[in-house]
């Protein structure tokens, strides 16, 4: 058993090492066979690689080919391009050449004329100093003459000659002024319509015409015999405490207050009107109620006088000043409520300073308080412009002011261009129609004044007044009176209305000559 044991044991390792050993040769005979297929493709690849590699120099030969034909072709049409543009570039330059070379033929013959010229204006310049001379000789032969002559010196003839010259400058400068005049005058007429056209446009007041109220309306006629009282006690009273008259008449439903002062009459007509709504009529309740009215009007009148400067944007007025301007509501001129009117001319004059460029607000200013003189001229002497000037120097006004106060009636003359813009602001808002009204037998006797004016001129056949008296329109005979004669007696006409009559604004003269001519057929 030992020995088999053994045997086995050594047969066992002998089959361990010949398995080993057969393994060893089959890895080796493997590795062989991958040795080998691993060399084939490594050759395959290496093959295949040889081909891209000449597919793509092929390729690239091929591209190379034909970029170098596209460029070669594009290298050609830019040459072409080019080759034709240098012809193009020549053909102008040998135009220019040939330019260049008349015009230097040209420049040639021209400094040749010019030499020429030269050559021709030396020669007559030598012929005019050679006549120059003559001249000179001929002139003081001829001075000596005139001096052996007329027998007088130098200095003499002189001083003769000089006279004669500055009539003669005189007569052409005075022309030439009163035509520089002329047309100075026609701008400016043609200037002023415009600003005055356009304030007038610019600001339109709704109405100026308003009546001061002197009646007062009563119930009945037993409260007649009340206001006046026992004996006459309660009128006089009344009177006395309100510085009016008290007319009672027969006249039913009214009673009439009558004062100079508008003020005064506006504080007893309504003290009236509340003595009758209370109707405890006595004296004692009279002098309370007046005392109370007076207190009351006199604070409307202020406040009047305020609203009318901030509507107009007057500003730095004292109360004092604003109370005059106020009073002014109680104020009429033909009808026109005079503080309307100075609202109105403040605006026109605003507005024709800032077409001129001048100060609007000192214009506004002055036209504001052109007229405050009107609420104090019935109780001192003296025109309005004077009482309205000396009484708004207490207040420290501008030498501006006061002057368009003063003078725009012209009492005094104008120092400044405020002034007469005052002046035709104020003529504007008074002859514009409708802003003042006259009584209906002054207004008849005007526009017959007009008429018999201008049908008195020789060759007058009709005239009428028209546009309110504002127009009048003359027809004249066309046998009698040609176009010259025309316009002379249309100036004629009015400046006898200018003489003769008294009228606010302006009045146009309209003069028609017409020239009929009628046949028949038959």
């Amino acid at each position: 058993m030992g020995i088999l044991g053994q045997i086995s044991i050594s047969s066992v390792a002998i089959g361990a090492v010949v398995a080993a050993i057969v393994v060893i040769v089959i890895q080796q005979i493997i590795a062989k066979a991958n040795a080998t297929n691993l060399t084939q493709k490594r050759k395959d690849q290496l093959e295949s690689a040889n081909r891209e590699a000449d597919n793509i120099i092929k390729s690239a030969k091929l591209d190379v080919a034909e970029e170098l034909v596209t460029k070669r072709e594009k290298f050609n049409a830019e040459m072409t391009q080019m080759q034709s543009q240098l012809r193009n570039q020549e053909r102008r330059l040998s135009k220019r050449e040939d330019v260049l070379d008349r015009q230097g033929e040209q420049l040639v013959q021209r400094e040749k004329q010019l030499k020429d010229g030269e050559q021709d204006v030396a020669r007559k310049k030598q012929g005019c100093e050679a006549k120059a001379k003559h001249l000179s000789t001929l002139v003081a032969q001829q001075k000596n003459q005139l001096l052996k002559i007329t027998s007088m010196d130098m200095e003499e003839a002189k001083d003769l000659l000089l006279t004669r010259l500055e009539d003669e400058c005189e007569h052409e400068m005075n022309a030439t002024i009163e035509r520089k005049i002329n047309e100075t005058k026609e701008i400016a007429e043609e200037k002023s319509r415009e600003i005055i056209t356009s304030a007038i446009q610019r600001y339109a007041a709704e109405q100026t015409c308003e009546g001061s109220v002197s009646m007062v309306d009563i119930p009945n006629d037993e409260m007649k015999g009340r206001i006046i009282g026992r004996e006459g006690r309660n009128i006089r009273a009344f009177e006395k405490a309100t510085g009016v008259d008290v007319i009672v008449d027969d006249t039913p439903g009214i009673i009439i207050v009558s004062g100079f002062n508008p003020v005064r009459r506006e504080a007893a007509r309504l003290s009236m009107e509340r003595l009758i709504q209370d109707g405890r009529i006595h004296p004692t309740r009279i002098e309370e109620l007046v005392a109370q009215t007076k207190k009351d009007v006199n604070g409307k009148v202020l406040q009047l006088g305020k609203s009318a400067a901030v509507e107009v944007d007057v500003r730095g007025l004292n109360n004092k000043v604003l109370a005059m301007i106020g009073a002014l509501n109680y104020r009429t001129s033909f009808g026109q409520n005079v503080l309307r009117h100075s609202v109105e001319v403040a605006f026109l004059a605003q507005v024709m300073a800032d077409e001129l460029g001048l100060d609007g607000s000192i214009a506004k200013r002055a036209g504001f308080l052109h007229d405050i003189g009107k609420s104090m001229d019935r109780e001192m002497e003296g025109g309005h412009p004077l009482i309205g000037a000396n009484y708004l120097k207490r207040f420290k006004e501008s030498s501006i002011v006061l002057n368009a106060v003063e003078a725009h009636h012209g009492d005094i003359p104008a120092d400044n261009p405020y002034t007469p813009l005052v002046a035709a602001a104020d003529a504007i808002s008074a002859s514009r129609p409708g802003a003042r009204r006259e009584t209906l037998e002054r207004y008849i006797k005007r526009l017959e004044k007009l008429e018999e004016i201008a049908g008195a001129f020789k060759g007058v056949e009709n005239c009428y007044a028209i546009q309110a008296g504002r127009e009048v329109r003359v027809i004249v005979n066309a046998d009698q009176i040609d176009d010259g004669i025309a316009t002379k007696i249309a100036r004629d006409i009015a400046k006898k209305i200018e003489d003769e009559m008294t009228y606010p604004g302006e009045i146009k003269v309209t003069l028609l000559r017409e020239v009929r001519c009628v046949e028949y057929a038959r």
